[in-house]
C-alpha cells in the first residue's frame, strides 16, 4: 500500500482503506473527569480527535459486511512511543465495514514507523462460511 489518496475496492475479495493521522490508543482512551460531583470515564482527548479524523476520511460501504471477517492492520506511528493497539480502530470500523467488532475472528496487526505520515492502513476481508453453515444456509433458501 502506498501513501496516496484512501480507496476502497470491493471485488468481493478484500476492502483497503487508509486512515491519515496517528491512531490513540484504546488502552489511554479514557481520562476521569467529575460531572455533577459524580466521577465519568470518557474518551481522552487524542481519542476524540481521532474519532473525528477518522470518521472524516472513513468511506462506508453499503450494505455492511455482517458475516465474519480477517482484518489485516499496518498502524504507523510518528514516534517509536506508542503501543500497537489497534481496538479503537476496530471500533472505529463498526458502521464502516461491518456491523460489529465482534465479528472480527482473525486479526494481523503490523506497527510501523513513519514520522512525516502517521497511518492506518487496513484490509478487511471477509472470512469463508463454514461448509456445514453454508449447507444449512442453501437448504433454508431452496424451502422458501
Amino acid at each position: 500500500m502506498g501513501t496516496d489518496d484512501s480507496t476502497i475496492w470491493n471485488g468481493g475479495q478484500a476492502l483497503v482503506q487508509i486512515i491519515y493521522g496517528e491512531p490513540a490508543s484504546k488502552a489511554n482512551q479514557r481520562r476521569v473527569v467529575k460531572i455533577g460531583g459524580m466521577a465519568r470515564l470518557i474518551k481522552s482527548q487524542k481519542a476524540l480527535n481521532y474519532s473525528d479524523v477518522f470518521k472524516a476520511q472513513a468511506k462506508p460501504i453499503s450494505p455492511l459486511i455482517e458475516t465474519d471477517v480477517r482484518v489485516t492492520m499496518h498502524i504507523f506511528y510518528a514516534s517509536r512511543r506508542p503501543d500497537l493497539d489497534e481496538s479503537l480502530i476496530l471500533d472505529l470500523l463498526q458502521g464502516v465495514f461491518y456491523v460489529n467488532d465482534r465479528q472480527v475472528k482473525e486479526k494481523h496487526i503490523y506497527w510501523g514507523l513513519d514520522k512525516e505520515n502517521p497511518r492506518a492502513e487496513i484490509i478487511v476481508d471477509v472470512l469463508p462460511i463454514p461448509e456445514k453453515k453454508a449447507r444449512k444456509r442453501r437448504a433454508a433458501k431452496e424451502e422458501i
